[in-house]
């Protein structure tokens, strides 16, 4: 870890008026972002999260600069993740006085994150993410902050969406980093999101300020690390000097389609017909095949499935009459019915007089429940490929905890399923849903300790939904009984 900063760019003194040039330009920018997007709001009080970088300095440092303008009021927040020792403290000791020189209110936080990370078998990445955010939403409830602002600029997006892509994604994944993201009621901003690194630095040094180096930023080991100082320089090089922007642009337009696809497609066609299991198709074959997409997609996630593109295209083929009847995992089948689409179990339903059952399921590992016909797979997913999973459809692995348990349905057994206002019984969850009733009995739930966290068909438990910046998540897929 080294301090960097001056009055120099590329080697050249910058000269007064070009360092003028490059203040007005950077504070325009972000202060024209943060308007559009509607950021922040006069009278918020706001927490900058302050690593010691050059990115998160100079965030600190242009929202000091618009703060009049904004009418917004600044405390500095800073997390030391203890995993450099002395170089660790230093930093916290560089933000602190950082904070004292502009007589802002500063606030610190501790981890143990490798600890963290050792005990919750991830990577120091995740558990660093996760400590960090859970200290910031912490702080933004106890001292009653408005909002959080972290200092993701452009080159962030740009490498997000590639790494994304290479991972596999759809609209939603090639959205990147979104300019806010509320976790626990918080919102978290980006005013810096259109502003790129090399823009950042370049305005540190009109301003004389000097920031801190983290040299692990250089450690190739880590795949962003890769894709940072790698690939996308030899794709810059080789192939598209402007990709970064390109890629910041792609994110862009799809942040746009993906909450356009949200807000608008097939919700009230599912709405007006509640029944779980069956689905509208009354002029189907005239929607776009995208449109069709979408819309299986949204009747898969609101059923409890997981919207694998395959599934999508069977239930697109049944759907338009190309077969009668198609596969879905945990021996389950869709069928055409007149103008509705259908899912049904493949196995009749059990007696009132099966005897009920209870299994230990580890994390990760599957285990089998042969009364329900089913094996219920535990799988953990990293904090970057949960990103691209639909909200609702994935637990938070810290809260959980090893093993689950699993049972089926009894008498009593109350839950509240994510994005829904209150607990509720579970035998009217049931009912709303049009889960015949000689189904219940065997229904399978999942729990953690004495909560039920999972049940079939719904989406997870509101208070153990994975959010993005909590790290990894641990997903359950109900699997064809063999």
């Amino acid at each position: 870890m080294k301090i960097r900063g001056g009055s120099s760019f590329g080697g050249q003194k910058l000269t007064a008026d070009t360092r003028a040039l490059y203040y007005q330009a950077v504070r325009n920018q972000v202060l024209h972002y943060v308007r559009e997007r509607n950021l922040l709001r006069a009278g918020d009080r706001v927490a900058v999260a302050v690593s010691g970088g050059a990115d998160s300095v100079a965030l600190l440092r242009v929202l000091l600069e618009l703060r009049g303008e904004l009418g917004i009021v600044i405390a500095v927040a800073h997390f030391n993740h203890q995993l450099r020792g002395a170089e660790s403290d230093s930093d916290e000791q560089f933000v602190a006085e950082l904070a004292a020189k502009h007589d802002l209110p500063f606030f610190a936080g501790r981890g143990d994150v490798r600890g963290h990370a050792d005990i919750n078998h991830r990577s120091l990445e995740h558990a660093a993410r996760f400590l960090r955010y859970q200290w910031l939403i912490d702080l933004a409830h106890q001292e009653r902050f408005d909002a959080i602002a972290t200092a993701h600029n452009s080159d962030d997006q740009a490498e997000t969406v590639l790494m994304k892509f290479l991972r596999g994604a759809g609209t939603k994944g090639l959205a990147g980093i979104h300019p806010v993201l509320v976790l626990d009621e918080v919102p978290i901003i980006r005013p810096l999101l259109e502003t790129p690194r090399a823009g950042i630095e370049t305005y540190l040094d009109s301003l004389r300020q000097p920031w801190r180096e983290d040299h692990t930023n250089l450690d190739t080991q880590h795949t962003r690390n890769r894709i940072r100082h790698e690939l996308l320089p030899l794709l810059e090089r080789d192939y598209n000097p402007n990709l970064r922007q390109l890629l910041a642009e792609t994110a862009e337009v799809a942040l746009g389609e993906e909450d356009f696809w949200q807000t608008t497609v097939g919700l009230e066609r599912i709405a007006r017909h509640p029944q779980p299991c069956s689905l509208l198709l009354s002029g189907f074959e005239l929607f776009h095949v995208s449109l069709q997409r979408r819309l299986l997609k949204q009747f898969l996630e609101r059923e409890g499935f997981p919207p694998a593109f395959h599934h999508i295209e069977d239930l697109r083929r049944c759907a338009l009459g190309q077969t009668h009847v198609v596969g879905l995992p945990g021996d389950w089948l869709a069928r055409r019915e007149a103008d509705r689409l259908q899912l049904i179990p493949a196995r009749p339903p059990a007696s009132e007089s099966t005897t009920a059952y209870e299994y230990r399921l580890p994390i990760p590992g599957s285990c089998h429940a042969p009364l329900a016909g089913l094996t219920l797979q535990a799988t953990v997913v990293p904090a970057e490929a949960a990103a691209l999973e639909p909200s609702g459809t994935l637990l938070l692995l810290d809260r959980i905890g090893s093993p689950l348990t699993l049972r089926n349905w009894q008498p009593g057994d109350r839950f509240r399923p994510a994005h829904t206002g209150s607990e509720e019984k579970l035998k009217r969850l049931f009912s709303e849903k049009r889960i015949p009733a000689d189904q219940r009995r065997l229904w399978p739930v999942a729990l953690a300790g004495n909560e039920i966290v999972w049940v079939r068909g719904f989406p997870v438990a509101h208070d153990f939904a994975w959010v993005p910046g909590c790290g990894d998540a641990l997903r359950l897929d109900v699997l064809p009984d063999a």
